[in-house]
Protein backbone atom coordinates (compact mmCIF):
# COMPACT_ATOMS: atom_id res chain seq x y z
CA UNK A 1 0.00 0.00 0.00
CA UNK A 2 0.90 3.57 -0.76
CA UNK A 3 1.91 5.61 -3.55
CA UNK A 4 2.52 3.66 -7.15
CA UNK A 5 5.83 3.83 -8.86
CA UNK A 6 6.31 3.64 -12.58
CA UNK A 7 6.32 -0.27 -12.99
CA UNK A 8 2.93 -0.41 -11.52
CA UNK A 9 1.93 2.00 -12.89
CA UNK A 10 2.77 0.45 -16.50
CA UNK A 11 0.60 -2.56 -14.79
CA UNK A 12 -2.31 -0.50 -14.05
CA UNK A 13 -2.08 0.57 -18.07
CA UNK A 14 -1.59 -2.81 -19.11
CA UNK A 15 -4.39 -4.57 -17.03
CA UNK A 16 -6.87 -1.77 -18.74
CA UNK A 17 -6.93 0.62 -15.47
CA UNK A 18 -5.54 3.53 -16.79
CA UNK A 19 -6.23 4.10 -21.07
CA UNK A 20 -4.08 6.03 -22.79
CA UNK A 21 -4.81 7.74 -26.01
CA UNK A 22 -2.04 5.88 -27.68
CA UNK A 23 1.54 4.54 -27.18
CA UNK A 24 3.10 5.59 -24.18
CA UNK A 25 5.28 8.95 -24.99
CA UNK A 26 9.09 9.27 -24.31
CA UNK A 27 9.34 10.78 -20.69
CA UNK A 28 5.62 10.21 -20.01
CA UNK A 29 6.67 8.01 -17.01
CA UNK A 30 7.84 9.45 -13.77
CA UNK A 31 9.12 7.33 -10.82
CA UNK A 32 6.17 8.14 -9.12
CA UNK A 33 3.44 9.27 -11.07
CA UNK A 34 2.38 9.87 -15.14
CA UNK A 35 2.54 12.77 -17.32
CA UNK A 36 -0.95 13.73 -18.54
CA UNK A 37 -1.36 14.36 -22.04
CA UNK A 38 -3.89 16.95 -24.13
CA UNK A 39 -6.56 15.09 -26.69
CA UNK A 40 -7.68 17.11 -29.41
CA UNK A 41 -10.12 18.84 -28.09
CA UNK A 42 -10.71 21.77 -25.93
CA UNK A 43 -13.10 24.78 -24.87
CA UNK A 44 -12.73 28.34 -23.40
CA UNK A 45 -15.28 28.90 -20.68
CA UNK A 46 -17.24 31.63 -18.47
CA UNK A 47 -14.94 30.35 -15.39
CA UNK A 48 -13.92 27.68 -13.59
CA UNK A 49 -16.48 25.36 -12.58
CA UNK A 50 -17.03 21.37 -11.18
CA UNK A 51 -20.19 19.35 -12.43
CA UNK A 52 -22.43 18.88 -9.78
CA UNK A 53 -23.40 15.73 -8.37
CA UNK A 54 -24.53 13.11 -10.99
CA UNK A 55 -23.43 15.20 -14.05
CA UNK A 56 -20.81 15.03 -16.57
CA UNK A 57 -18.10 17.31 -17.61
CA UNK A 58 -19.47 18.17 -21.29
CA UNK A 59 -23.06 18.31 -19.91
CA UNK A 60 -22.27 21.23 -17.96
CA UNK A 61 -20.61 22.76 -20.71
CA UNK A 62 -24.51 23.29 -22.68
CA UNK A 63 -25.53 25.27 -19.62
CA UNK A 64 -24.32 28.37 -20.51
CA UNK A 65 -20.44 28.33 -19.78
CA UNK A 66 -19.20 27.22 -23.20
CA UNK A 67 -17.71 30.23 -25.48
CA UNK A 68 -15.64 28.54 -28.17
CA UNK A 69 -14.29 25.30 -29.00
CA UNK A 70 -10.91 24.83 -29.80
CA UNK A 71 -8.77 22.43 -32.34
CA UNK A 72 -5.11 21.36 -30.71
CA UNK A 73 -4.43 19.47 -33.42
CA UNK A 74 -2.18 21.87 -35.11
CA UNK A 75 -1.94 24.05 -31.91
CA UNK A 76 -4.01 26.74 -29.76
CA UNK A 77 -3.12 29.62 -27.96
CA UNK A 78 -4.20 29.82 -24.32
CA UNK A 79 -4.84 33.48 -23.87
CA UNK A 80 -3.41 34.92 -20.22
CA UNK A 81 -6.79 35.58 -17.79
CA UNK A 82 -9.21 33.25 -19.28
CA UNK A 83 -10.14 29.55 -18.35
CA UNK A 84 -10.23 27.04 -20.31
CA UNK A 85 -11.27 23.15 -20.28
CA UNK A 86 -9.67 20.27 -22.01
CA UNK A 87 -10.05 17.04 -22.91
CA UNK A 88 -6.66 14.50 -21.61
CA UNK A 89 -6.04 11.74 -23.73
CA UNK A 90 -6.27 9.42 -20.70
CA UNK A 91 -8.76 7.33 -19.36
CA UNK A 92 -9.21 6.29 -15.92
CA UNK A 93 -10.47 2.60 -14.53
CA UNK A 94 -9.64 2.49 -11.01
CA UNK A 95 -10.41 -0.35 -8.87
CA UNK A 96 -11.84 0.20 -5.77
CA UNK A 97 -8.69 0.15 -3.53
CA UNK A 98 -7.06 3.06 -5.95
CA UNK A 99 -7.28 6.46 -6.21
CA UNK A 100 -5.84 9.30 -7.91
CA UNK A 101 -4.46 13.01 -7.52
CA UNK A 102 -2.76 15.48 -9.71
CA UNK A 103 -0.74 18.40 -9.87
CA UNK A 104 1.15 20.48 -12.59
CA UNK A 105 4.36 19.81 -13.78
CA UNK A 106 7.06 22.18 -12.40
CA UNK A 107 7.52 23.74 -15.91
CA UNK A 108 3.93 24.74 -16.26
CA UNK A 109 4.27 26.25 -12.35
CA UNK A 110 6.86 28.33 -13.18
CA UNK A 111 5.16 29.84 -15.93
CA UNK A 112 2.73 30.72 -14.17
CA UNK A 113 0.18 28.65 -15.47
CA UNK A 114 -2.77 27.34 -13.40
CA UNK A 115 -3.85 23.60 -13.80
CA UNK A 116 -6.26 21.36 -12.01
CA UNK A 117 -7.91 17.89 -12.90
CA UNK A 118 -11.38 17.64 -13.70
CA UNK A 119 -13.31 14.58 -13.42
CA UNK A 120 -17.21 13.75 -14.09
CA UNK A 121 -19.69 12.92 -11.16
CA UNK A 122 -20.35 9.50 -11.26
CA UNK A 123 -22.56 7.32 -8.87
CA UNK A 124 -24.12 11.30 -7.48
CA UNK A 125 -20.51 11.79 -5.51
CA UNK A 126 -19.16 15.41 -5.28
CA UNK A 127 -16.12 15.91 -7.07
CA UNK A 128 -12.88 18.27 -6.11
CA UNK A 129 -10.52 19.65 -8.35
CA UNK A 130 -6.92 17.39 -8.57
CA UNK A 131 -8.44 13.90 -7.07
CA UNK A 132 -10.17 10.90 -9.05
CA UNK A 133 -11.86 8.85 -5.98
CA UNK A 134 -11.11 5.21 -5.54
CA UNK A 135 -13.11 3.20 -8.73
CA UNK A 136 -13.20 6.10 -10.66
CA UNK A 137 -14.37 4.99 -14.10
CA UNK A 138 -14.51 7.68 -16.89
CA UNK A 139 -12.44 10.65 -18.80
CA UNK A 140 -9.84 12.80 -17.64
CA UNK A 141 -9.90 16.81 -18.17
CA UNK A 142 -8.09 19.94 -17.27
CA UNK A 143 -9.00 23.31 -16.62
CA UNK A 144 -5.57 25.96 -17.49
CA UNK A 145 -5.52 29.14 -17.25
CA UNK A 146 -2.16 31.05 -17.91
CA UNK A 147 -2.29 33.89 -15.14
CA UNK A 148 0.98 36.19 -16.65
CA UNK A 149 1.79 34.89 -20.09
CA UNK A 150 -0.31 33.23 -23.03
CA UNK A 151 1.33 30.24 -23.74
CA UNK A 152 0.97 27.69 -27.30
CA UNK A 153 -0.15 24.68 -26.88
CA UNK A 154 -0.28 21.21 -29.15
CA UNK A 155 -2.28 17.82 -28.54
CA UNK A 156 0.16 16.05 -27.18
CA UNK A 157 1.77 18.23 -24.65
CA UNK A 158 1.86 17.62 -21.10
CA UNK A 159 1.00 20.32 -18.74
CA UNK A 160 0.02 18.23 -15.48
CA UNK A 161 1.06 14.93 -13.67
CA UNK A 162 -1.10 12.09 -11.95
CA UNK A 163 0.08 9.78 -9.22
CA UNK A 164 -1.96 6.50 -8.30
CA UNK A 165 -2.45 5.80 -4.41
CA UNK A 166 -3.49 2.54 -2.47
CA UNK A 167 -4.34 2.67 1.48
CA UNK A 168 -3.24 6.09 3.65
CA UNK A 169 0.25 6.70 2.26
CA UNK A 170 0.89 9.68 4.25
CA UNK A 171 3.18 10.13 7.70
CA UNK A 172 1.98 11.24 10.56
CA UNK A 173 3.93 13.83 12.80
CA UNK A 174 5.59 10.84 14.71
CA UNK A 175 6.58 9.42 11.18
CA UNK A 176 7.59 12.12 9.83
CA UNK A 177 10.48 13.22 13.02
CA UNK A 178 11.66 9.52 12.80
CA UNK A 179 12.12 9.11 9.24
CA UNK A 180 13.89 13.47 9.80
CA UNK A 181 16.00 11.58 12.52
CA UNK A 182 17.26 8.52 10.55
CA UNK A 183 17.79 10.17 7.55
CA UNK A 184 17.64 13.90 7.12
CA UNK A 185 14.73 15.70 5.12
CA UNK A 186 16.19 19.07 5.14
CA UNK A 187 19.54 20.31 6.00
CA UNK A 188 18.62 21.63 9.65
CA UNK A 189 16.25 21.53 12.58
CA UNK A 190 12.52 20.25 10.99
CA UNK A 191 9.81 22.49 11.77
CA UNK A 192 6.81 19.70 12.11
CA UNK A 193 3.39 20.12 12.31
CA UNK A 194 1.19 18.86 9.44
CA UNK A 195 4.54 18.14 7.55
CA UNK A 196 8.33 19.98 7.43
CA UNK A 197 7.87 23.43 7.51
CA UNK A 198 9.51 25.04 4.58
CA UNK A 199 10.71 28.81 4.62
CA UNK A 200 11.95 31.53 2.00
CA UNK A 201 15.37 32.49 1.06
CA UNK A 202 16.21 36.45 0.62
CA UNK A 203 19.59 36.57 1.51
CA UNK A 204 21.36 34.77 -1.52
CA UNK A 205 25.21 35.14 -1.10
CA UNK A 206 25.66 35.80 -4.80
CA UNK A 207 23.34 36.84 -7.83
CA UNK A 208 19.29 37.09 -7.15
CA UNK A 209 17.51 36.06 -4.35
CA UNK A 210 13.94 35.71 -7.48
CA UNK A 211 12.39 36.45 -10.38
CA UNK A 212 9.55 38.81 -11.17
CA UNK A 213 7.10 37.96 -13.92
CA UNK A 214 7.30 40.95 -16.58
CA UNK A 215 3.69 42.23 -17.80
CA UNK A 216 3.44 42.16 -21.74
CA UNK A 217 5.48 39.37 -22.18
CA UNK A 218 5.81 37.64 -25.59
CA UNK A 219 3.87 33.95 -26.15
CA UNK A 220 5.67 31.19 -24.77
CA UNK A 221 5.32 27.28 -26.62
CA UNK A 222 5.08 24.94 -23.44
CA UNK A 223 7.17 22.58 -26.03
CA UNK A 224 9.65 23.94 -26.41
CA UNK A 225 12.57 23.83 -23.79
CA UNK A 226 16.15 26.69 -24.06
CA UNK A 227 13.97 28.61 -26.85
CA UNK A 228 13.87 32.15 -24.67
CA UNK A 229 15.96 34.72 -22.97
CA UNK A 230 14.89 35.15 -19.31
CA UNK A 231 15.14 38.44 -19.06
CA UNK A 232 12.52 38.94 -21.68
CA UNK A 233 9.67 37.39 -19.10
CA UNK A 234 11.32 38.05 -15.66
CA UNK A 235 13.10 40.82 -13.89
CA UNK A 236 15.51 40.02 -10.84
CA UNK A 237 15.49 40.60 -7.81
CA UNK A 238 18.21 41.74 -5.94
CA UNK A 239 19.28 40.59 -2.11
CA UNK A 240 16.78 43.18 0.04
CA UNK A 241 19.13 45.38 2.64
CA UNK A 242 15.66 45.29 4.73
CA UNK A 243 15.44 41.37 5.04
CA UNK A 244 12.23 41.38 3.01
CA UNK A 245 10.34 42.23 0.10
CA UNK A 246 6.94 43.82 -0.60
CA UNK A 247 4.84 41.45 -2.88
CA UNK A 248 2.37 43.68 -5.05
CA UNK A 249 -1.20 41.79 -5.63
CA UNK A 250 -1.53 39.79 -8.58
CA UNK A 251 1.96 39.81 -9.78
CA UNK A 252 4.35 36.20 -10.25
CA UNK A 253 7.33 35.83 -8.67
CA UNK A 254 10.02 33.03 -8.46
CA UNK A 255 11.60 32.28 -4.80
CA UNK A 256 13.77 29.42 -3.02
CA UNK A 257 13.55 27.78 -0.21
CA UNK A 258 16.02 28.49 2.40
CA UNK A 259 16.35 24.65 3.45
CA UNK A 260 17.61 21.61 0.94
CA UNK A 261 15.72 18.92 0.88
CA UNK A 262 15.96 15.18 0.12
CA UNK A 263 13.08 12.66 -1.10
CA UNK A 264 14.27 9.05 -0.21
CA UNK A 265 13.90 6.67 -2.72
CA UNK A 266 11.24 4.61 -0.62
CA UNK A 267 9.03 7.92 -0.65
CA UNK A 268 7.45 10.72 -2.08
CA UNK A 269 6.84 14.08 -0.98
CA UNK A 270 3.79 17.11 -1.79
CA UNK A 271 4.16 20.88 -1.42
CA UNK A 272 0.80 22.08 0.12
CA UNK A 273 -0.26 25.50 1.27
CA UNK A 274 -0.32 26.85 4.61
CA UNK A 275 -2.93 28.38 6.57
CA UNK A 276 -4.23 31.69 4.87
CA UNK A 277 -3.96 32.97 8.71
CA UNK A 278 0.02 33.01 8.41
CA UNK A 279 -0.23 34.92 4.85
CA UNK A 280 -1.84 36.48 2.25
CA UNK A 281 -0.11 34.77 -0.67
CA UNK A 282 -0.16 31.55 -2.51
CA UNK A 283 3.04 29.40 -3.14
CA UNK A 284 1.32 26.09 -4.08
CA UNK A 285 1.29 25.65 -8.25
CA UNK A 286 3.32 22.81 -8.40
CA UNK A 287 3.68 20.45 -5.52
CA UNK A 288 5.15 16.65 -6.64
CA UNK A 289 8.67 15.95 -5.57
CA UNK A 290 9.33 12.11 -6.75
CA UNK A 291 11.52 9.76 -4.99
CA UNK A 292 15.24 10.75 -5.38
CA UNK A 293 14.87 14.46 -5.50
CA UNK A 294 17.83 16.18 -4.04
CA UNK A 295 18.76 12.87 -2.80
CA UNK A 296 21.88 11.00 -3.33
CA UNK A 297 23.46 7.63 -1.69
CA UNK A 298 27.10 9.18 -1.68
CA UNK A 299 25.67 12.63 0.43
CA UNK A 300 25.06 15.40 0.63
CA UNK A 301 21.77 15.59 -0.56
CA UNK A 302 19.54 18.49 -0.99
CA UNK A 303 17.74 20.75 -3.68
CA UNK A 304 15.91 23.87 -3.06
CA UNK A 305 12.70 24.22 -3.59
CA UNK A 306 11.48 26.41 -6.08
CA UNK A 307 8.32 28.68 -4.67
CA UNK A 308 5.69 30.15 -7.12
CA UNK A 309 4.59 32.79 -5.10
CA UNK A 310 1.55 35.20 -5.86
CA UNK A 311 0.01 37.67 -3.32
CA UNK A 312 -3.45 37.93 -3.03
CA UNK A 313 -5.56 41.19 -2.77
CA UNK A 314 -3.10 43.03 -0.49
CA UNK A 315 0.60 43.92 -0.88
CA UNK A 316 2.49 41.90 1.79
CA UNK A 317 5.60 41.73 3.63
CA UNK A 318 7.40 38.59 3.00
CA UNK A 319 10.76 38.18 5.45
CA UNK A 320 13.93 36.28 5.01
CA UNK A 321 13.00 32.55 6.30
CA UNK A 322 9.15 33.14 7.06
CA UNK A 323 6.89 30.05 6.92
CA UNK A 324 5.56 29.82 3.23
CA UNK A 325 4.67 26.01 2.48
CA UNK A 326 5.16 22.50 3.79
CA UNK A 327 6.32 19.27 2.48
CA UNK A 328 4.33 16.18 3.03
CA UNK A 329 5.96 13.06 2.57
CA UNK A 330 4.51 9.24 1.43
CA UNK A 331 5.13 6.39 1.75
CA UNK A 332 5.75 4.27 -1.67
CA UNK A 333 3.99 0.82 -2.42
CA UNK A 334 7.70 -0.51 -3.25
CA UNK A 335 10.96 1.38 -4.64
CA UNK A 336 11.08 2.60 -8.05
CA UNK A 337 13.01 1.19 -10.44
CA UNK A 338 14.81 4.78 -11.22
CA UNK A 339 15.22 7.27 -9.56
CA UNK A 340 14.43 11.18 -10.08
CA UNK A 341 17.12 12.20 -12.09
CA UNK A 342 18.63 8.86 -12.60
CA UNK A 343 19.03 7.57 -16.07
CA UNK A 344 17.46 10.19 -17.84
CA UNK A 345 18.90 13.91 -17.12
CA UNK A 346 16.43 16.19 -15.30
CA UNK A 347 15.63 19.61 -15.19
CA UNK A 348 15.54 20.45 -11.65
CA UNK A 349 18.16 17.99 -9.14
CA UNK A 350 20.57 19.90 -7.39
CA UNK A 351 18.92 23.20 -8.64
CA UNK A 352 18.76 26.22 -6.65
CA UNK A 353 16.79 29.15 -7.86
CA UNK A 354 15.91 28.01 -11.58
CA UNK A 355 12.99 29.16 -14.15
CA UNK A 356 11.39 26.92 -15.68
CA UNK A 357 13.20 24.67 -18.40
CA UNK A 358 11.66 26.75 -21.19
CA UNK A 359 14.15 29.65 -20.80
CA UNK A 360 18.17 29.42 -21.76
Amino acid sequence: MGVLNAEQIARQIADGRVLLGGALRARQMQPASLDLTIARRGWRVRASFLPPPGKKVTERLKDGLLMQEIDFAQGAVLERGCVYLVELAERLKLSSDTCGAANPKSSTGRIDVFVRLVTDSVNGRRVAFDEAPAGYEGPLFAEISPRTFSILVREGASLNQLRLKQGSPRLDDAMLATLHAKEPLINGPADIEGGIGLSVDLKSASGPIGWRARRHAALIDVEAPGALDADDYFEAIAAPKTGFIILDPDEFYILASREALSIPPDYAAEMTPISPGLGEFRVHYAGFFDPGFGWSPKGPNGSRAVLEVRSHDAAFVLEHGQLVARLVYEKMAARPGKLYGEGVASNYQGQGLKLSKHFR
